[in-house]
């Protein structure tokens, strides 16, 4: 049979036949749907035409036929309804998105505005307090220059710097200096660190050693922190090598970093040994930059700080101050004061008095240590006598009476005690006050006839006492819910004067800020070779890891100076000045600080009514700061190229000129602790490497762990 014998019909409709084999058969069925035969009306389900196949007389019905329903919308209004809605829905989003951009954008106008408003408000007064400020510092530093700004010593400033934060602190014995060694012994320990001290000085070992311990999980941040510093110790008369092996380490994290494609995360934190290898490193090529340079407009800014802090009342128990930059140590209640100039004789030291200013709402301790500010101003601050080691004694006439923070007169309500003052004791301006070194029989009359009993009882209560606000006590609080809610609402913040109260001390101390950061950003003045070599060989490195993303870069430079050494100096005056930091004045620092480290970044801060007080009260200065730290950056790229030999020339000074007052000694001891810890994987990383393996730096390690140890070895 062939094609042209065989018919095909859709109902009523012919379908034109298109291929014909033994299994298959093609036809194309009308465009509209047929109607069915007469024949089978009656029996078609839904009207639906069959599919009939003809072979001559013979007939198959293979099935109906339906037909995909086809909308009489058309294609045009269809697309019309989807796509309008659509266009709508895109430009209502875009409009919203607009309006809250530009609401934002007028909220931050608004707030600039404000701020500047409040800025101008108070203009007037921070020029006179500025004034006021500038002669109490002439006053008190006659005309301040390098003999007397109290930088400490080298090795004072290193072991702060490295040791300090340790968790023994100034009791660390890097900072002590004392190791405890037997006397018979110590002749061959000391030899044995001698032969360490060689072996620390094989490039080879000392690889080994610090890939070693970083893959041991008990050696935490902290120890690759403590480590570090005392390897810079140890290493010390060669900053050369110490250099070299930095950079090599330096070159490993790099491409750990790349490798894993998140180069921006490098010296975020000192995590490895060689991160806080870096922080040593600036800070040792740093130090004569800090006293020839940066070490003065840093010094002035500290004791601009101190002395607008101190003009106010400060809370003893709370530390919280009337005039400070950080909100959350401001003193929220108005507490009435008024300054008293108090004539005071040093005992010992003649019958001429030295006028000092206080404040009546001052705790005696307060009034000791301004007295022993003024007296012994000259001095470092380490030879001043503490305030618990001198008594003070007040003689309005022919009776004396020693002053003190607590005694039997304190005034009590109910569990609390109120530290004493000026006031409390009734002392007026032009009051003489003798100060003299406490003895034991110098104790105030109150406190010898005090019974046991009411010792103790002192004693107990020692842990409620207050000074300028008193805190809430739970009794208090349970007394009246309605008297709760009134203390709460009396106390509450009101932004806007606490705000203007911020400024008025921000605008004081401006002239200050300004002249650190300038100090620290200026290219066109003296920029320590260190810095340009740093700063060069992280261009190289990112040349060659072919990085072009200049965010990259900011970071790395950012990361290596500006926050790891300045942020940590400016935030720790004491690190590199014989002073001390009280925590109102860290306060403010800290404030500063964080306006240092928001200089230092690309991010742009948009400000709304919740951002931080410090975002607030520098938001007029930071693009100026911005843009300083990105003209530094420039500008030390521009500037002639440190040279290896330069550099190690410089470094070869620093080594010669300090070596001998560190305890290099000691670092060697407590760093072979660390090898004495993990010794069996150090020996077995020194024999698996061909290099240590051909210096036999495994048999001489065992020599030495034998002589300090008395390891059994296989020699």
């Amino acid at each position: 049979m062939t094609i042209d014998e065989a018919r095909a019909f859709v109902g009523e409709e012919p379908c034109n036949i298109t291929t014909l084999t033994e299994k298959d058969l093609y036809c194309e069925p009308p465009e509209d749907q047929p109607l069915p035969k007469r024949r089978q009306k009656r029996d078609t389900v839904n009207n639906l035409p069959e599919f009939i196949v003809k072979f001559g007389f013979k007939e198959w019905v293979l099935g109906r036929v339906e037909y995909a329903q086809v909308s009489d919308v058309p294609l045009s209004l269809i697309l019309t309804l989807v796509i309008i809605p659509m266009v709508a829905i895109i430009i209502i989003s875009v409009i919203c998105y607009r309006r809250k951009s530009q609401q934002a954008e007028r909220e931050y106008e608004k707030i600039k505005s404000q701020l500047e408003g409040l800025e101008e408000s108070v203009r007037d007064r921070c020029k006179k307090e500025f004034t006021d400020l500038m002669i109490e510092m002439e006053d008190q530093t006659n005309d301040i220059n390098e003999a007397r700004i109290p930088v400490l010593d080298y090795k004072t400033y290193t072991d702060r710097v490295f040791f300090l934060p340790s968790k023994d602190g100034e009791k660390d014995v890097m900072i002590t200096g004392k190791l405890d060694i037997p006397e018979n012994r110590r002749p061959t320990v000391e030899q044995a660190l001698n032969q360490f001290s060689n072996l620390l000085n094989s490039k080879s070992f000392l690889i080994n050693f610090i890939h070693t311990l970083e893959k041991q999980k008990e050696f935490s941040a902290r120890a690759k922190v403590y480590f570090a510093s005392l390897l810079t110790v140890a290493l010390h008369g060669k900053l050369e090598y110490y250099t070299d092996i930095m950079r090599t380490l330096f070159l490993e994290l790099m491409e750990q970093y790349v490798v894993a494609k998140n180069p921006k995360l490098m010296l975020r934190r000192s995590e490895t040994v060689v991160e806080r290898m870096l922080s040593n490193w600036m800070s040792i090529c740093l130090y004569q930059y800090l006293k020839d340079n940066a070490g003065e407009p840093l010094y002035k800014l500290f004791k601009a700080i101190k002395h607008q802090v101190e003009k106010g009342p400060v809370d003893a128990v709370q530390m919280k101050a009337k005039y400070t930059l950080n909100d959350t140590g401001l003193l929220g209640d108005d507490v009435e004061y008024s300054q008293l100039t108090v004539n005071v004789i040093v005992q010992n030291e003649g019958s001429e008095s030295i006028p000092v200013k206080v404040l009546n709402c001052d705790t005696i301790s307060q009034v000791k240590e301004k007295i022993i500010d003024q007296v012994y101003r000259n001095l470092p601050y380490s030879q001043w006598p503490k305030p618990d080691s001198v008594v003070l004694e007040w003689r309005p006439g022919s009776t004396a009476q020693i002053l003190s923070d607590l005694d039997l007169t304190s005034q009590r309500e109910g569990r609390w005690k109120r530290i004493n003052t000026l006031m409390h004791y009734n002392v007026r301006d032009g009051a003489t006050l003798i100060l003299s070194q406490m003895g034991i029989s110098q104790q105030p009359e109150d406190h010898q006839q005090d019974m046991p009993e009411e010792r103790h009882a002192l004693l107990e209560e020692e842990n409620k006492t207050w000074h300028l606000v008193r805190p809430v006590d739970e009794v208090d609080e349970g007394k009246s819910k309605r008297g709760s809610m009134k203390e709460k609402e009396r106390t509450k913040a009101i932004t806007e004067i606490y705000l203007t109260r911020l400024l008025s001390v921000k605008g004081t101390l401006q002239q200050f800020v300004d002249n650190f950061f300038h100090s620290v950003l200026d290219s066109h003045h003296v920029v320590p070779p260190a810095v340009k070599y740093f700063f060069d060989f992280l261009d190289e490195q990112a040349e060659k890891h072919d990085i072009k993303d200049e965010d990259t870069i900011h970071i790395w430079k950012t990361n290596s100076l500006p926050l790891r050494f300045w942020v940590n100096i400016l935030k720790n005056p004491h690190f590199i000045f014989d002073v001390h930091v009280h925590e109102v004045v860290d306060a403010s620092l800290s404030v500063i600080a964080q306006t240092f480290m928001d200089a230092c970044t690309r991010t742009e801060h948009k400000l709304s009514r919740d951002s931080p007080s410090n975002k607030l009260l520098y938001a007029k200065e930071i693009s100026t700061y911005k843009k300083m730290v990105e003209d530094y950056y420039r500008g030390i790229r521009q500037m002639v190229q440190v040279s290896d030999q330069d550099m190690n020339t410089h470094l070869a000074e620093i080594s010669r000129a300090h070596t001998d007052s560190l305890n290099t000694l000691v670092a060697l001891h407590q760093l072979y602790q660390y090898t004495n810890k993990y010794y069996d994987e150090i020996i077995n990383a020194l024999e698996e490497d061909p290099a240590a393996q051909k210096m036999q730096l495994a048999i001489r390690l065992q020599q030495i762990a034998a002589a300090l140890e008395h390891k059994v070895t296989d020699l």
